[in-house]
């Protein structure tokens, strides 16, 4: 039998700590990795052993109850229910039993210490992980000019904290689930229980439960590809979100939000298109101001999306445009065509991004003035570009940068991409159609049995309303029923 098949065996432990250990050195590499151990000592004239790992320990906290035991061999005279006495002297908040190896190992490798005791047939399992990281801090992504400054880190500890602290119900759950033979990574699943849709929460624990894979090394978009199983669909069906307001929010909304340990992003389950397109610093000004940035927000993010497409069918076909705009189209003869000029633009801006993202921070805004100035200047003078193909390509890169969510910018360009060919090639047909088999192809999607393109098909014209116009809090008294919540009253 290999060291993972026995690993996989619910071996019960043993009252003899010599079997334990040699279970342990052939299983966890006692002796051999430097960073597992078994510590033994004596308690009252019994055989303790403490097993640990090194560095997702608390050591100072490890340090304090050792003291607190070994005290006790100078001061305690009674021998006789050693276990009971140990128990007792264990001051933490979390203390529990395990009975079989399996459990010794999963606690141990997950930063929990274990105590073996000779004679005994259980083990304690005490929670002192400490697990390396750092502290919260506002998200690059997401930031407010007005709001809270803290953000998800990569301690899944902390991050359901950060959630706690704004959600002080005694009805909100965190359920941990373990997934990946040989990563078992600590997934948490979060909601309010008289909230949530029971049928989307079984949907998502099924769903986790049925992940076979050995690890999960790329934390929560390994997951998500698990759950929405959405192949080559470059649309995003969940929303990840680095504020702790913003998950707080959704989880008073009815979603089911996923907590995946070492990431620092928290899935929100389920979403739509028009949830991605949503900020929070709309909702951190009054609601004038938060419609009229959630406006200029629409129109940057359809610029991104149908500008460059758009204007391509008016340069194949002058004529459809007014008197009034007959400036619009290159005014000479060029050198390569100009779709072709598009695309180069949209790979050459792919470029520059990737490098910007590979570069040290102090040299990507030089980087970017660099390649803004004098790359595109000189593209313009060797007559490789017109002005208008850089003007509107510049343009519709603002949009993207100007969409709330990384992923739905990054889906909208591919789609844009495809518009673009088919424009070249059927021209305003092209365009048309591309367009067309984009909306088909968006009400065709569903995120865990949600229809991506609610409340605009099907349609809701309250909900619609809502999404157009940033509402007041006052107003916003029933949750969006595409959630399917059992409470749906906000406000009384």
């Amino acid at each position: 039998m290999t060291t993972t098949e026995k690993q996989n065996v619910s071996i019960p432990i043993s009252s003899f700590l010599s079997d334990n250990e040699n279970y342990l050195k052939q299983t966890a590499g006692i002796g051999v990795t430097f960073d597992v151990g078994l510590r033994k000592f004596d308690f009252l004239g019994t055989k303790i052993g403490l097993l640990y790992v090194n560095g997702l320990c608390d050591s100072n906290l490890i340090i304090h109850l050792l003291d607190e035991v070994i005290d006790t061999n100078d001061v305690e005279s009674q021998r006789d229910n050693v276990t009971a006495i140990l128990e007792n002297r264990l001051i933490h908040q979390q203390v529990s039993k395990v009975k079989t190896m399996e459990e010794v190992l999963s606690s141990a490798l997950s930063g929990l210490i274990i105590i073996f005791v000779e004679g005994e047939e259980e083990a304690f399992v005490i929670d002192v992980r400490s697990y390396p990281g750092r502290s919260p801090a506002e998200p690059d992504t997401e930031k407010v000019v007005r709001g809270a400054r803290d953000g998800f880190v990569e301690n899944i500890v902390m991050n359901t904290g950060l959630i706690r602290r704004r959600i002080r119900d005694s009805r909100l759950r965190h359920e941990i689930i373990k997934v990946g033979e040989r990563s078992k990574t600590d997934i948490c699943i979060s909601y309010i229980q008289d909230v949530a849709d029971p049928d989307l929460v079984r949907i998502i624990k099924q769903e986790l439960t049925n992940i076979k894979i050995d690890g999960l090394t790329m934390a929560d978009k390994a997951v998500e590809e698990f759950l929405v199983k959405q192949s080559i669909n470059p649309y995003p069906l969940v929303r990840y979100t680095e504020r702790p307001d913003v998950a707080a929010n959704h989880i008073l909304e009815g979603h089911v939000l996923i907590i995946v340990d070492t990431s620092p992003s928290v899935m929100i389950t389920p979403t739509t298109f028009f949830h991605h397109v949503q900020h929070a610093e709309e909702f951190r000004q009054n609601p004038a101001v938060g419609t009229f940035l959630r406006w200029i927000r629409f129109i940057g993010i359809f610029f991104s999306l149908f500008l460059l497409p758009f204007w391509l069918a008016f340069v194949f076909d002058p004529s459809l445009l007014p008197d009034k705009f007959g400036f619009i189209g290159p005014n000479k003869t060029t050198n390569l065509p100009i779709f072709l000029q598009i695309i180069l633009a949209e790979v050459g801006l792919e470029f520059l991004r990737m490098a910007s993202i590979h570069t040290p921070t102090a040299l990507s805004t030089s980087l970017g003035l660099i390649a803004a100035v004098l790359v595109g200047q000189i593209a313009i003078e060797v007559g490789l570009f017109v002005p208008e193909v850089i003007l509107y390509s510049a343009i519709s890169v603002i949009g993207t940068y100007a969409t709330p969510s990384y992923e739905l910018g990054l889906a909208n360009k591919i789609a844009k991409i495809f518009i673009i060919l088919l424009t070249a090639w059927l021209h305003e047909m092209g365009f048309i159609i591309g367009v067309t088999l984009l909306i088909l192809f968006l009400v065709s999607i569903r995120s865990l049995q949600t229809p991506y393109l609610w409340p605009f098909l099907p349609f809701n014209g309250g909900a619609l309303m809502k999404i157009l116009i940033r509402p007041t809090i006052s107003s916003m008294r029933e949750r969006p029923s595409i959630v399917h919540p059992q409470n749906t009253k906000r406000l009384p």
